[in-house]
């Protein structure tokens, strides 16, 4: 029997070793710390029976991830939520745009934008699927689509900053913005406006959900569907150097492409180590959890019903601050998202009181202390908030790098999102997830298609790893 062992226990790592397990494979994964989960991980930070989200909260790419849907995780335990507002983005006139998963919805909030709107992500989000078949994997491949993914091209080609002047609206605009955002990107380059039309189309074919109890759902579901093909999960075993790893016929690295060059760099061929080398970090999160009681006083109620609200103002303040953001600069208002899974998924409460989710953009490295930042940007649309803090805990940069060493710099998007590292990482090549070392593979967020609990970074490297084993 072919072995393998996987050095991660991260949604991908788990996703690699659950497809390996399922293709008749001996699959061990090692995981450094005391649960598995990576970015999908959630706990009781603050308050006995209140449940929050440790990193990634919301997920448009996982519901409707296809190897998700492949394996039915439903069966092991994991079910979705959904908020009646998928996102909501106050502005300081009073006005809030408002996200919904029906496009109708939608462009019926945004008066003369709505026309737009749907020009813009209509028919992205009718063939999302398709798109999604020729976009979630290596770009270096023919398209099984090639007309969708032709009409597509000319808006994924421009940079945010210009596909916003589409829409005529502070609303509509800001929509936009903020959605784009999430890529953690400057507004201004080539390429930028790509990512934040999948996600918002991905919202309208999927919606925003949270796994029910907590994002580590979904990897807990994972790793019981691993376990129940025959593989093995231990915990609390860090990795340090290749010693340390069990002899297999295949390794999979969730990892990043610094930590894979610090395993195996001595064996790889020297230009795929100066391109794991020469992988850029992006940047930050700042992160504060809060215990409050009872509801955010937003001035808009219908901020209380949304799953996901974007802090930033205007589209222009948020172009700003993000390229603020993108060249090292801390700005006074960075953009903040704050997150209410409760709002779809109430046994996160207990007793009155709820689990709110934030973190602001910040610079790569940052060492300072954004907490009042992010107290300051809810305050301005929701006056009265700090009076419902119960408590609160705030995870800084180095915390957050600390907390998940793929975090480097406290990048939690797997590396910059930017020139060509924006379509090809970790490198250039047909097949991004061999490392040039017989039998081992990066299967982290830092390969295609990227960052989002979806799982497939993870199956496209099993995949390529199946593929060579059999030859």
């Amino acid at each position: 029997m072919t072995t393998a062992v996987i050095v991660g226990g991260g949604p991908n790592g788990l996703a690699a070793g659950l497809h390996l397990a399922r293709n008749g494979v001996d699959v061990q994964v090692l995981e450094a710390a005391d649960v598995v989960g990576g970015g999908a991980r959630s706990a009781e930070l603050l308050v006995p029976g209140v449940v929050h989200d440790l990193c990634s909260a919301f997920h448009p790419m996982g519901v409707g991830s296809p190897f998700w849907s492949d394996v039915d995780l439903a069966q092991y335990g994991l079910t979705w939520r959904w908020p009646e507002i998928d996102c909501a983005h106050p502005l300081d006139s009073g006005e809030t745009a408002l996200l919904y998963q029906s496009i109708d919805e939608t462009v019926a909030g945004l008066g003369v934008d709505g026309r737009r709107w749907r020009a813009a992500f209509g028919d992205i989000a009718r063939n999302f699927d398709d798109l999604g078949h020729d976009l979630l994997r290596p770009i270096v491949n023919l398209p099984a689509h090639p007309i969708k993914l032709a009409a597509f091209g000319p808006r994924a080609l421009l940079p945010v900053s210009l596909m916003a002047k589409a829409f005529r609206t502070d609303a509509g605009r800001a929509l936009y913005g903020g959605i784009a955002a999430h890529v953690y990107t400057s507004f201004d380059k080539p390429l930028t406006a790509s990512l934040g039309l999948m996600i918002a189309a991905s919202g309208h074919r999927y919606g925003w959900p949270v796994a029910e109890g907590g994002s580590g759902a979904i990897t807990g579901a994972v790793a019981t569907a691993l376990i129940a093909h025959g593989g093995r999960i231990e915990t609390g075993v860090p990795i340090t150097s290749r010693s340390q790893i069990p002899d297999a016929d295949i390794v999979m690295l969730d990892l990043s492409p610094a930590q894979a060059e610090h395993l195996y760099g001595d064996l790889m061929p020297s230009r795929i180590r100066r391109a794991y080398q020469k992988y850029r970090v992006g940047s930050a999160a700042f992160k504060v959890d809060f215990a409050i009681r009872g509801d955010i006083p937003w001035r808009d109620p219908d901020c209380a019903k949304a799953g996901t609200v974007h802090l930033g103002g205007t589209f222009d303040e948020i172009r700003h601050t993000e390229n603020l953001r993108a060249r090292g600069v801390m700005a006074d208002k960075p953009f903040v998202l704050v997150g209410q899974q409760y709002v779809a998924d109430p046994s996160r409460s207990s007793g009155g009181i709820n689990p709110i989710w934030s973190y602001a953009h910040v610079p790569a490295g940052y060492t300072g202390d954004a907490t009042e930042a992010v107290i300051a940007q809810i305050e301005r649309f929701a006056p009265g908030f700090r009076d419902t803090i119960v408590e609160m805990k705030t995870t800084t940069v180095p915390q957050m790098a600390e907390y998940n060493l793929n975090y480097a710099a406290g990048d939690i998007m797997g590396g910059a999102n930017d020139g060509l590292q924006l379509l090809f990482r970790p490198r250039t090549a047909i097949d991004p997830y061999a490392t040039g070392v017989n039998g081992v593979y990066l299967c982290s967020q830092s390969a295609p298609p990227g960052p989002g609990i979806h799982g497939l970074c993870g199956f496209n490297a099993a995949q390529s790893a199946l593929r060579r084993d059999r030859r």
